[in-house]
């Protein structure tokens, strides 16, 4: 363990509720929204792509099956799915990477319908999807409790749901918990972490599906460019990290910029300049009961 693990504070094993103390909610969606909509995801999506080709893959996406991809960000897992010919909808809260999304589908001559919305009230009617998924996107909505709800509702019985969340103790998961540490997260608010421990998830689902597989899966983050100018990189293109730097005094963003940069470089196995990082999601496959 190196000092700055012991240094960076860890989420609570067990989530917590929204309470007297958290901002309204639509306080909290709509920093929720700006949060995502700032930068440009676009960019950070593209280093991400690969994985969400992989996840698809190992899915059942031919012709008359009907997907969702809720959070779905650019777009990286609804156009595999077209391209194998499902009928896909997708969803984000973020417009700009809904409008992204749209235009990847244009330029690919794709017939995707991609909609702005939210995962806690997802505009769509009971079981009417054979397949849904979410990577990197549902983890993060406010209340894991209805996200989880609204998930079973419009997935079919007999259907799946297929989700890929970052694990705590993975390198994104690290990541996100210098920010916090730096920028603490509403109070009351469920940690995004908890969607890729086991434990949570099983709880989450319970009888509302009928099998339930997990896997941690192995993925790597590449860039040709050092460790400091990848924590640049994601200050310009991340929302979460963009806005916590935007939120810090000079002093206290320089710390941030220094805990990321030694985060990154500790963990970067490339030897030319480069930055290569492993990280791993947590990786659910569910039967809608």
């Amino acid at each position: 363990m190196t000092s700055h693990d012991r240094e960076c504070p860890k989420f609570p094993e067990e989530e917590t509720i929204m309470n007297a103390t958290t901002p309204d909610l639509a306080t909290v969606k709509e920093r929720m929204k700006a949060t995502w909509g700032a930068g440009d995801f676009g960019e950070v999506a593209k280093s991400i792509e690969s994985h969400a080709e992989d996840f698809m893959s190992r899915h059942d996406i031919g012709p008359g099956r009907h997907v969702l991809d809720i959070a779905c960000g650019t777009g990286n897992l609804a156009l595999p799915a077209a391209r194998a010919g499902a009928s896909v909808v997708g969803i984000d809260l973020a417009g700009n990477l809904v409008e992204q999304a749209r235009e990847r589908a244009k330029a690919e001559g794709l017939e995707i319908r991609f909609d702005e919305g939210d995962a806690e009230a997802l505009p769509y009617a009971d079981a009417g999807f054979d397949l849904c998924v979410s990577m990197y996107g549902i983890m993060f909505a406010p209340r894991p409790e209805v996200a989880t709800t609204e998930l079973l509702r419009v997935c079919r019985p007999g259907g799946t749901i297929a989700l890929a969340s970052w694990t705590p103790e993975g390198f994104i998961g690290r990541m996100l918990k210098v920010v916090s540490a730096h920028v603490p997260p509403p109070p009351g608010v469920s940690s995004p972490l908890l969607w890729g421990q086991a434990e949570a998830v099983r709880e989450r689902l319970g009888d509302g599906v009928s099998a339930l597989a997990m896997q941690r899966v192995p993925v790597w983050f590449d860039y040709p460019f050092p460790p400091a100018d990848t924590v640049d990189f994601y200050r310009r293109y991340y929302g979460p990290i963009l806005r916590a730097f935007d939120t810090l005094s000079d002093e206290h963003a320089e710390a941030l910029e220094h805990d990321l940069v030694t985060l990154w470089s500790e963990h970067n196995t490339a030897d030319d300049g480069t930055t290569r990082v492993e990280a791993e999601y947590l990786e659910v496959v569910a039967t809608r009961a």
